[in-house]
């Protein structure tokens, strides 16, 4: 029996990203499971994270599916944007990967291990060699550093990083203004499949279990519709479990196309989605590409928020006055928990 219909109120404003990995949002309102929990919805998708955080944080947005890295700049007040935010749900693991431009020769650089040489000894180029990361406080970019550092290079110093908004990304490759970049899926794949990049390394071989998007909720809507929230969560960690099932893939895929959501071909979604993952130099297996659901993924627990504030105080971008930040106070364990009582049948 799904749980009561709430008493009417304007629906919650929930923002999203057009990425593969906004599959459980998409997948819970076309399926009709943001009804059976009764809650109401209206899904606005933006064009990169910055405008999550802006929209956030003049309470234009009730909830957002966003990086992890804005749950924690907002209530600690990193970049002096400061409200208080929750995290009641990990919605994706892995997802991600990194691209580098065709004119980037495979047989040099290989995975990486080449790349601190090709630069110092065959970069011919005016300009320094540009990688681009979807926000300074997104795993993309701690997973971009971490693999520079992996290689023997300086973030900063040796590689140039940018910051922007996931759809532009291919087209910036391809024009020649960018040599590479970290983001989700299927961004990456618009470039491989279009023969302007292949893929150096996939996120789950940089930091293998890494959380990736989480659900973001708003202050006020923790305080003031605080069973609204436990309903979306509930809705939302279904959606991540039928997001999970392969025999849910080709519909998930058939979603995620349409112009509200990424609005991106059904093979550039499969490439990663799919059992098998073209990454312009070969393929390999998919299976771990995206997770959605299992294995301890979705609560929100401490050592999930602990992983992201590592890789943000070890790229120095956790400010010392952040110390002793109370990771239970943003990671809400007990919402999740309400919101688990609450799961209908599959």
């Amino acid at each position: 029996m799904s749980p009561s219909i709430q008493q009417h109120r304007n629906p919650i404003r929930l923002g999203f990203v057009p990425l593969s990995d906004c599959a459980p949002l998409a997948v819970a309102k076309e399926t009709g499971l943001f009804e059976r929990y009764g809650v109401e919805v209206d899904l606005i998708r933006l064009p990169g994270w910055a405008t999550v955080r802006d929209m956030l944080f003049f309470g234009e947005l009730d909830a957002a599916e966003a990086i992890a890295g804005l749950a924690f700049s907002l209530t600690l007040g990193i970049g002096h944007l400061k409200r208080d935010v929750c995290v009641p749900l990990i919605l994706s693991g892995h997802g991600n990967a990194i691209t580098l431009s065709k004119r980037i020769p495979h047989e040099l650089v290989g995975s990486g291990e080449g790349l601190a040489a090709y630069i110092t000894h065959r970069w011919k180029e005016s300009r320094p060699f540009t990688l681009a990361a979807a926000h300074r406080y997104s795993s993309h970019h701690l997973l971009l550093q971490s693999w520079l550092k992996q290689h023997g290079m300086r973030p900063g110093t040796d590689v140039e990083i940018v910051f922007l908004p996931p759809p532009l990304m291919p087209g910036h490759l391809a024009s020649g203004h960018l040599d590479g970049y970290c983001v989700g899926e299927p961004w990456n794949s618009e470039s491989i499949l279009m023969g302007e990049g292949w893929c150096a390394a996939t996120s789950s071989q940089i930091a293998s279990g890494h959380p990736e998007k989480v659900l973001v909720a708003s202050g006020d809507l923790l305080v003031e519709r605080r069973s609204e929230l436990v309903s979306l969560t509930a809705a939302l960690l279904h959606a991540c479990r039928l997001c999970e099932s392969l025999s849910f893939r080709d519909e998930m895929i058939r979603i995620l196309a349409s112009e509200h959501y990424t609005g991106a071909s059904e093979a550039a979604l499969r490439n990663s989605l799919g059992p098998i993952f073209n990454t312009g130099i070969g393929t390999q297996d998919a299976s771990s590409f995206h997770l959605f659901h299992g294995s301890d993924l979705n609560p929100p627990t401490p050592d999930k928020a602990s992983w992201f504030l590592a890789g943000m105080r070890s790229a120095d971008l956790l400010p010392d006055s952040t110390a002793g930040a109370s990771l239970t106070r943003i990671y809400r364990h007990d919402l999740f928990r309400a919101a688990s009582e609450l799961l209908l049948p599959a």
